[in-house]
């Protein structure tokens, strides 16, 4: 009998011996425009012929995507010559780094040429998460015959709203230090001690501080190449982002998948994206995983949490079975039987489905006395329509920012404890009654909301959190969005989640004009990110309100 899912997150991976010994060596393909591509090749020591796992990444082969899977020689003991392949311009291999850009035509040689290594059977998997997750989609476009399934872990499906900007904001805490790590590994390889040493030490302290803050000097000095140029020069969706997202050449990609995220990734909306977009247009398997982790690592911890023992990752196991299945043809019927396997925060259990999303929903609505700001009992979320709400205003001051405390989008991601936080006199605290019983919040939150500020543009912030009995608050879900002339109400996609709030706890919205530096302060001028200058910021009074005509509300999707 197969392993169900729930066995299978009992399991330590590790723990697991494969039935093979493993040999290495280093091989190389050479491209049709005669860039040398290098590669570690595990395989087992053996006169069998096996499928092939492949995995495409920037940072060197040898790490091998170790921060979340098991190492490759675990994988080529279960019967998989395994490859993992310095992209072009990285590692060993030849020719320049150019993010994304040559991913399909790279991986389209590399499958076929794989596929014909001795002891191959032609079958070909892949699997990897973020950069190593987008080489999949780029690979699998160009239809090789070759590749039969992969697992993308942490992807976009539109590179724009889903990795670089979220609802117009720029995500400048994860961009920036993204491009300072690849720029700090391109001066590396250059052997340029000046530029690494500098982007290495601005790595540990991200320098935020630059007359352009999103835009530091040290980029314009020692990255001139990095792709953080094009990302913060292109604010807006355009043909740059268009030709890089998977979204263009979805019609291509016809494939079983594996679909895995996490609560608090920054990158889970494509995750979902993606995962809605094949689950639409193709008749092949298209599974799902979500997990409480971040964007690394995918433990039992994550922020101020333990989610026991039960959220460790299973997720190398599983991989097995789905290769197994996919690339050797053995049969494994939790696959079909339970396709989404959602972790449910509160609980701390894994929950099995045929499908993700909850069609019911809740709404709760703000009310106060105009010092949701002030008194922390002042403002409520309530079940019913107000019809006697004053406005609440509250005042953004770029010179002490509302700062950012987990969630998605800042580093170090998750749920922390966030009451000394709530204080401020610029955070405004929406509170429900205690719950009477449970609530299991499962899908996207939105946040429809009536504001307005004395500036051409401003930021709102939306922070969406558990209050304990004993007062202690815990967020679990935000969202945030860049407002220039929107009609009202806005309504604000916060973070999926999936989360059973018990009786006896309570609700909480919390709202800002910033949380930084995980997005990129709104200096109220108008201008984009590479020409917001700090000097020129400005304090920012921004009234929210909710009314019989103009309801400001939470929209929950429970079950």
């Amino acid at each position: 009998m197969e392993a169900t899912p729930s066995q299978i997150i009992n399991l330590n991976p590790l723990s697991i011996t494969g039935m093979y010994q493993v040999k290495q060596e280093t091989l190389s393909l050479t491209t049709r425009d005669g860039i040398r591509l290098d590669a570690d090749v595990y395989r087992p020591d053996s006169t069998e012929s096996f499928p092939i796992l492949l995995m495409r990444q920037p940072y060197g082969r040898r790490i091998a995507s170790t921060v979340v899977y098991s190492h490759p020689i675990w994988y080529a003991s279960h019967g998989y010559i395994v490859v993992i392949q310095d992209v072009r311009g990285r590692g060993t291999s030849q020719g320049n780094f150019d993010l994304f850009t040559n991913e399909i035509k790279d991986g389209f040689e590399t499958i076929n040429w794989i596929s014909q290594l001795p002891g191959s059977t032609g079958m070909v998997g892949m699997y990897g998460f973020s950069y190593q997750g987008m080489t999949q989609l780029y690979a699998a476009s160009s239809q090789p015959k070759a590749l039969k399934t992969v697992c993308p872990s942490m992807v976009a499906y539109d590179l724009y709203h889903d990795w670089g900007y979220e609802n117009g904001a720029f995500c400048l805490q994860t961009n920036l230090g993204w491009a300072i790590q690849l720029a700090a590994e391109t001066a590396r390889l250059k052997g340029d001690s000046n530029a690494f040493h500098k982007l290495y030490e601005a790595s540990r302290n991200l320098p935020l501080s630059d007359p352009i803050f999103a835009y530091p000097n040290l980029m314009k000095e020692v990255a001139f190449n990095s792709f953080y140029h094009d990302w913060i020069n292109h604010s807006y969706p355009d043909d740059y982002w268009s030709n890089l997202s998977p979204k263009k050449f979805i019609d291509k990609l016809d494939l079983p998948m594996l679909h895995i995220g996490g609560w608090f990734d920054p990158y889970l909306r494509g995750n979902l994206n993606l995962y809605n977009a094949m689950k639409s247009h193709s008749n092949y398997p298209q599974n799902l995983i979500i997990g409480p982790w971040g964007h690394i690592p995918w433990g039992s911890k994550l922020g101020s949490q333990n989610y026991t023992k039960s959220a460790c990752s299973f997720i190398d196991q599983y991989q097995i079975d789905w290769f197994d299945h996919f690339l050797k043809g053995k049969e494994i019927d939790y696959l079909y039987s339970q396709p989404v396997s959602l972790f449910e925060m509160g609980t701390n259990k894994w929950k099995y489905s045929q499908n993700w999303t909850n069609k019911e929903e809740k709404n709760y609505y703000i009310f106060s006395q105009g010092l949701g700001n002030i008194k922390e009992d002042d403002g409520q979320l309530i079940n019913t329509i107000p019809d006697n709400n004053i406005n609440d205003i509250i005042v953004h001051d770029p010179w002490r920012p509302v700062p950012s405390l987990g969630g998605h989008a800042s580093i170090p991601s998750g749920s922390f404890e966030r009451s000394q936080l709530d204080n401020r006199f610029d955070i405004l605290t929406y509170t429900s009654e205690k719950l009477t019983e449970d609530l299991l919040i499962k899908g996207t939150p939105f946040m429809e909301i009536y504001c307005t500020a004395d500036t051409v543009s401003f930021d709102i912030s939306i922070i969406l959190s558990e209050v304990k009995p004993d007062g202690k608050v815990y967020n679990f879900s935000q969202g945030y969005y860049r407002i220039e002339c929107e009609q009202l109400p806005i309504k604000i996609p916060l973070q999926p989640t999936c989360i059973k709030i018990t009786q006896g706890n309570c609700l909480r919205i919390s709202i800002s004009g910033a949380c930084f530096p995980a997005y990129a302060l709104n200096t109220g001028t108008g201008k984009l990110p590479y020409e917001e200058r700090l000097i020129d910021a400005k304090v920012i009074t921004i009234k929210v309100w909710s009314q019989l005509d103009q309801i400001s509300k939470i929209i929950l999707p429970i079950n």
